[in-house]
C-alpha cells in the first residue's frame, strides 16, 4: 500500500475486504485509549500516548495485523492461543473472516499504554 497520511486515507485504500476489519480496529483502539492521538507511523495508521506508539494495525494482501508493546503480547499470550490465533513478539496476524475479538483488542491496548510508561 502506498504511503498515506492519516487513519482514513490508509483505510481507503486497503483491499476492500478489510475495510470493515479495520474500521473495526480503529473505534475499539480509540474507544480503549481515549487519551491517544491518532497518528501514522511505519506506514501503519496507529495510537500514540505520550512518546510512545501503543497500538497500531495494518493490512498486508492476505490478512490483517494488529500490533502492540511486546509486554502486552506476553501477559495475554494465553487468551491470544484460546481465541485460535498466532501471535508474534509484537502483533498479532489474522484473516477478516477471523478477527481478535473485540475484547482482547482493548485488553491488549490497555496493557500496551499501561507498560508504555505513558
Amino acid at each position: 500500500m502506498a504511503t498515506v497520511a492519516d487513519h482514513d486515507a490508509y483505510i481507503a485504500a486497503a483491499p476492500e475486504p478489510f475495510r470493515p476489519v479495520l474500521e473495526r480496529l480503529r473505534a475499539v483502539l480509540a474507544r480503549a485509549l481515549p487519551d491517544a492521538e491518532e497518528i501514522v507511523a511505519y506506514d501503519m495508521p496507529g495510537f500514540r500516548v505520550g512518546s510512545s506508539v501503543v497500538a497500531s494495525y495494518a493490512a498486508f494482501s492476505r490478512q490483517c495485523g494488529l500490533y502492540v508493546l511486546p509486554h502486552a503480547i506476553t501477559a495475554h499470550a494465553e487468551e491470544i492461543a484460546a481465541a485460535g490465533l498466532k501471535a508474534t513478539k509484537t502483533g498479532i496476524t489474522f484473516s477478516p473472516r477471523r478477527p481478535v475479538p473485540d475484547d482482547l483488542v482493548e485488553r491488549l491496548a490497555r496493557t500496551s499504554q499501561e507498560g508504555a510508561g505513558a
